[in-house]
This record gives C-alpha cells, sequence and structure tokens, in this order.
C-alpha cells in the first residue's frame, strides 16, 4: 500500500503507525468517514482513529499521513493531539459501523450482500474518499442464505452502507480483530455505539465473550449481559472466572441474581454462591476460588504441568496451594505455598509437600483490603492465600485483583 492507491481499510486495523523519526506511536483500529448531503456521492475519510499507549484513542487526520505501506503507516512533522478520540455528530467509524452491514447491489438484477470491506482513494482535490465496497453475495437456497461470490463495487453501486437498520451482524469486524487481547478487544467495544456494542457482543463466543467482559467496566458488563437471553447470559457467568461473575452479579438486584444462578449449573454457580456472601472490599470478596491447589504427595514435575495452563493468569501461576484433599475449594487443611521459582530448581521428582514455604500466615476471609495489600507488598507476592477458621483453602487474592479495588472505579474509561 502506497499513497495515491486504493487503500482497504479493514487491512489497515491493527497496522503500525510511525512518527518521522521512525518511533512507533501506535496502532491503526479505525477510520473516521463524513457522508457527504447527497448520500450517492462517496463519503470523505478524514482520519485515522489510533491506539496508543493505556490503550488511549486518537484521532491522526490523513493529512498528516506519508505512505501507507504493508506493515507500517509513516506520518509527516508536525504536531497530533493526545486528546482522547470523541466520535462526532454525523461521524462513521469505517470498520465499526460499515462491515457486516446488510446492503442491496444495485444493477438489472439486484442482490442482497454483507459488506466485508471498504476501500479509499485520494480524489483530485486531494481528499480521501470511499469510493469501492466490497461484499459477498448472500444468496437464497432451499436451505436458507448461502455465501456467494465477493464483488466489489462502486459507491454508487450499492444501497445501505449508510444506513439506520435495527440489526447488523459482526462476523468480519470480529475476523479484524481476531488476534487482539481480551483487554484490547475490550477496549474497542467501547468506542463502539451502545448498539454495535451489543451486537458484536452477541456476536462473540461464550468463553471469548466471558474474557472480554472481565475487561469492561461494570456498566458495559450489565449493558451487556441484559442484552443476552437468560439462558446464554447463564453459560457465558460460567465461563467468567468466579470472583469476577460474583462482582457482576452483585450488582444486579437479588431477584436477578438469584434467576441466573439457577439457570448455571450448580458446581458452577456454588463458588459464586459462596463469593457473593463476602463484603466486596475485603479478601473473601476479592479472591478467587480457583487457584492451583496440589496434594501434598504430588510431585514438582506434577505442579510445574498445572501451572503451565495458558488459561491460568501469571499472578495464579506463580504459586502452588498445597493442601489436604479435598483439592477444590474449601480444601483440606492448608499447608503451605510452593513458589514456581522454587519448583524450577528442584528435581521434578521431589514432592511439593517438601519444597512448601510454611513460614507465610494466610489471611482471613474478613482481612480488610488494605491489610491485603499491605500483605502483598511486606513479603513481595502477587497472590495472597485465604483461609477460613479451620485453615481450609477458600481461595486466593491475587495482586490485579487488589489494583481493581485501589485504582478509581472508571479506571478503565480512563486514558
Amino acid at each position: 500500500m502506497t499513497t495515491g492507491t486504493r487503500i482497504y481499510l479493514a487491512r489497515l486495523a491493527g497496522v503500525a503507525v510511525f512518527d518521522p523519526s521512525g518511533d512507533q506511536l501506535g496502532r491503526v483500529r479505525d477510520a473516521v468517514v463524513r457522508p457527504r448531503a447527497e448520500i450517492t456521492r462517496p463519503p470523505r475519510v478524514t482520519g485515522l482513529v489510533v491506539e496508543v499507549v493505556h490503550r488511549r484513542r486518537i484521532f491522526v487526520p490523513l493529512g498528516r499521513v506519508t505512505a501507507f505501506d504493508p506493515d507500517a503507516v509513516m506520518l509527516n512533522t508536525g504536531t497530533i493531539s493526545l486528546r482522547r478520540f470523541e466520535q462526532r455528530t454525523g461521524e462513521l467509524m469505517a470498520l465499526g459501523d460499515m462491515l457486516d452491514r446488510q446492503v442491496t447491489l444495485i444493477g438489472d438484477s439486484p442482490v442482497k450482500a454483507v459488506v466485508v470491506d471498504v476501500a479509499m482513494e485520494r480524489s483530485r482535490t486531494g481528499e480521501w474518499e470511499l469510493i469501492k465496497v466490497a461484499a459477498r453475495e448472500q444468496i437464497q437456497g432451499v436451505l436458507g442464505k448461502r455465501r456467494g461470490h465477493l464483488r466489489q463495487v462502486d459507491w454508487g453501486e450499492v444501497e445501505g452502507v449508510i444506513s439506520t437498520q435495527d440489526r447488523q451482524g459482526a462476523a468480519n469486524l470480529l475476523a479484524v480483530f481476531d488476534q487482539l487481547r481480551a483487554a484490547d478487544l475490550a477496549n474497542v467495544l467501547q468506542g463502539l455505539s451502545d448498539k454495535r456494542r451489543v451486537e458484536v457482543a452477541a456476536a462473540l463466543g461464550d468463553d471469548r465473550l466471558a474474557d472480554v467482559m472481565e475487561e469492561l467496566p461494570e456498566d458495559d458488563q450489565i449493558e451487556i449481559l441484559g442484552s443476552l437471553e437468560a439462558e446464554r447470559a447463564a453459560h457465558v457467568l460460567e465461563e467468567m472466572n468466579p470472583d469476577d461473575a460474583a462482582d457482576l452479579l452483585g450488582e444486579l438486584p437479588e431477584t436477578e441474581q438469584e434467576r441466573l444462578l439457577a439457570m448455571m449449573e450448580p458446581s458452577e454457580a456454588a463458588p459464586v454462591r459462596r463469593l457473593l456472601d463476602y463484603t466486596e472490599d475485603t479478601a473473601g470478596g476479592m479472591m478467587t476460588s480457583e487457584p492451583v491447589i496440589m496434594p501434598p504427595d504430588a510431585t514438582v514435575a506434577h505442579a510445574l504441568a498445572r501451572v503451565r495452563d495458558p488459561d491460568l493468569t501469571p499472578a495464579l501461576a506463580s504459586q502452588v496451594y498445597v493442601c489436604r484433599p479435598p483439592s477444590a475449594t474449601p480444601s483440606g487443611r492448608f499447608l503451605g505455598i510452593a513458589h514456581i521459582q522454587r519448583l524450577l530448581r528442584e528435581e521434578p521428582s521431589k514432592l511439593v509437600s517438601a519444597v512448601i514455604d510454611a513460614d507465610l500466615t494466610p489471611l482471613d476471609a474478613d482481612a480488610t483490603l488494605a491489610q491485603v495489600a499491605h500483605y502483598l507488598a511486606t513479603y513481595n507476592l502477587v497472590a495472597v492465600p485465604v483461609v477460613d477458621e479451620n485453615d481450609r483453602l477458600l481461595g486466593a487474592v491475587t495482586v490485579d485483583d487488589v489494583l481493581d479495588h485501589l485504582l478509581p472505579e472508571d479506571w478503565r474509561d480512563q486514558t
């Protein structure tokens, strides 16, 4: 891709943006489109939405771009406002608002299609305009709709790219951002309109949606959960970490809590119910009920195999909690912690009970937020065990859970 040629915007998503000195500014997340009063005329593309540090989204005017290359967008000299991007009235997002739009391809025999990409090109006046639409035909067959040919048509040969239709799919938008981490995809969702955010969330798989919801502010979590059918909402809660599911349910009326808990699998609902019994800013209210627990006769090799699980957060994978059976919380008697650094130094055949740190006193479930933070700081840990009055392990509080409570409530919205 070079300046002056046709640029397909879905291919720009995720491409690095560099300043004139060669330093990376951020990555492209979308493009800002401003429709014209005459809807058959190609709309203008005014700039790019670029995600910089701390997931801040800023606006970069296209006049600042000197080149579009396959792996880079190059900027010229000059200042760029780092103010957080806010979509203005009348503006559309090329990817967020146009991809997956159901349209009609005009011709002798009009054809229904779905937008998969849009292309911009520089006009004689120097403006960038959306001049092409890539759309896949939707053919009605005996067994329902099936995928047809992918067609590239001029802007004036398609109707419905800019519309207020009630429903819009999300498959092509999600394909563009498929490789994003859950936290980054959550940031993309926050930049969408309320309607589009719900549509995109509905198109995610239960496990992916659960991961993304854990990274969203509570208001957005509640909005998305409320937009789902009750059965699916229960499935998504099952996929969430029990502590995150409990935090979300704790924001709902008790009748709604009970309705969703009753629809969850009993084995998945049980730890969430226990967590709901604790005050939010105590160790019990912050802990996860699913740390890595091993019996004392397990080997170091077995413990290391458990912490290799890619679904574990780094904090949870940093230490193994050695307890008498049963190994599910609330466990048998808590014996101590086996730190991963110690496990890596020991013979694989050695028992974990021989390498535990038994000198650290675990916390009670009613320990305050300040006490938990003090404990982590004092012993340079990223997680702390929580036990009941009988020394049974109830769960573990990780440093990220503590930060969630120490930071301002709207920290996910801040840039």
